[in-house]
C-alpha cells in the first residue's frame, strides 16, 4: 500500500507539501499541485482519514442516534440524514440506543473520542446535564430536548387536534387516546391536542387515555384492556403509527370490525401504514424533509460554531386510509 512518502518521492516534493495539497491548507503553486495529484493518481494513494482528522480537527463524520431502529419511522429519518450528509461529503453513522440511557451515553462518548463532527439525536432519556457534557454540535430531531439546543419537529399539538376533530366529523362519540412515554415532548404535545378537543365533552373519562410507550406490543396490550373496560369507545387517536398497527391488531382479536365498529387514526405517515389491512389513516409528518433539515442545520453549526439556536416546526397533513369511515 503506497504511503504519503511514496507520493512525495514520485512528485519530487516534501511530505509537508503533499499534506498541504491533501488538506487544501497553505499555498502550493499550480504546477507543484498538479505533480502531487498526478502522483496520487498513479500510485492510487488513499489518505489516512484518521491522520487527516488529527491535522485539521475534522473527521467529516456525522452520527444519528435513534431510540428504536425496529420502528420504521427512524430508518425513514435516517435515509434523509444519510442522503444529505453524503451530498456534503460527510460519512454517516447510525446508532441504535434502545432507549437505554447508558447505551446512549456510551455512543456519545465513543463518537466524541473518534472526533465526530456533530450529532443528531432522537432521545427519550437524555438529560440537560448530559447534553451540556457534549462538546460537539448537536441537533434534536423529532422532539425537543433543551431550549439551548436546535431542534426539528412538527406541529404535534395542532396535528393531534386535527386527528380528533376528524374522528368527531366521522361521527365517533367516544374517542380514546393511546399516548407515548410520558417524559417525551411530542407525547405531551399530542396528548395536549387530544385533550383540547375532548376534555370538556360530557362523555370524557380520564381512563380513556392509556400509554403504549410508542411500542407495538405495549399498545396492543393497552388497547385490549381499554376496549374491554370501555366497550363504548368507537374512535381511537394513536400517538404513532407503530402503536396504531398494534391497536388494529388488538381490535381485530377482540372481534371488532374496522372501521365499522372502531375508527383508528395514527400519527407519523410511515409506509408501513399503507401496507397493512386495513390500511391506517394517519397524521402524516414530512419525515424526509425533517431529516434533511436537521442535517442541514447541524452542518451549519459545524461550520459556524457561533450559531443561533433554531427551532423549526413542520406542518402535518391528514392522510385518509381504510381504518376510518363516515358513521351512518
Amino acid at each position: 500500500m503506497p504511503t504519503i512518502k511514496d507520493v512525495a518521492s514520485l512528485a519530487g516534493v516534501s511530505v509537508a507539501t503533499v499534506s498541504r495539497v491533501l488538506n487544501d491548507s497553505g499555498y502550493v503553486n499550480h504546477e507543484t499541485k498538479q505533480r502531487v495529484n498526478d502522483a496520487i493518481s498513479t500510485l492510487n494513494y488513499r489518505p489516512n482519514n484518521v491522520a487527516r482528522s488529527l491535522f485539521n480537527g475534522r473527521s467529516q463524520m456525522i452520527a444519528l442516534l435513534v431510540p428504536d431502529i425496529m420502528n420504521p419511522f427512524f430508518p425513514e429519518l435516517a435515509r434523509a440524514v444519510e442522503d444529505f450528509t453524503k451530498q456534503n461529503d460527510y460519512t454517516f453513522v447510525l446508532c441504535n440506543t434502545d432507549d437505554d440511557p447508558e447505551k446512549e451515553m456510551h455512543y456519545i462518548d465513543a463518537l466524541q473520542q473518534k472526533s465526530v463532527d456533530g450529532i443528531i439525536i432522537v432521545s427519550s432519556t437524555i438529560t440537560e446535564k448530559e447534553l451540556n457534557q457534549v462538546k460537539v454540535p448537536i441537533v434534536a430531531l423529532d422532539r425537543i430536548l433543551s431550549s439551548n439546543l436546535s431542534s426539528v419537529t412538527v406541529r404535534n399539538r395542532e396535528g393531534a387536534r386535527h386527528a380528533v376533530k376528524y374522528l368527531k366529523a366521522l361521527g365517533c362519540k367516544r374517542i380514546a387516546h393511546i399516548c407515548g412515554p410520558e417524559n417525551v415532548s411530542n407525547t405531551k404535545d399530542r396528548l395536549s391536542g387530544y385533550l383540547d378537543e375532548v376534555k370538556d365533552m360530557d362523555w370524557f373519562l380520564s381512563s380513556y387515555v392509556v400509554t403504549g410507550e410508542y411500542q407495538f406490543d405495549s399498545a396492543m396490550a393497552a388497547t385490549k384492556n381499554l376496549l374491554i373496560n370501555h366497550p363504548e369507545i368507537d374512535g381511537i387517536f394513536v400517538a404513532n403509527d407503530v402503536m396504531g398497527v398494534g391497536v388494529l391488531k388488538a381490535a381485530q382479536e377482540l372481534g371488532l370490525r374496522i372501521p365499522k365498529d372502531l375508527c383508528v387514526i395514527g400519527f407519523d405517515g410511515i409506509s408501513l401504514g399503507d401496507k397493512i389491512t386495513p390500511s391506517l389513516t394517519t397524521i402524516k409528518q414530512p419525515i424526509y424533509e425533517m431529516g434533511t433539515r436537521a442535517a442541514e442545520i447541524l452542518i451549519q453549526q459545524i461550520n459556524d460554531p457561533v450559531f443561533t439556536v433554531q427551532r423549526e416546526e413542520f406542518e402535518v397533513t391528514l392522510l385518509e386510509r381504510e381504518s376510518t369511515s363516515v358513521r351512518r
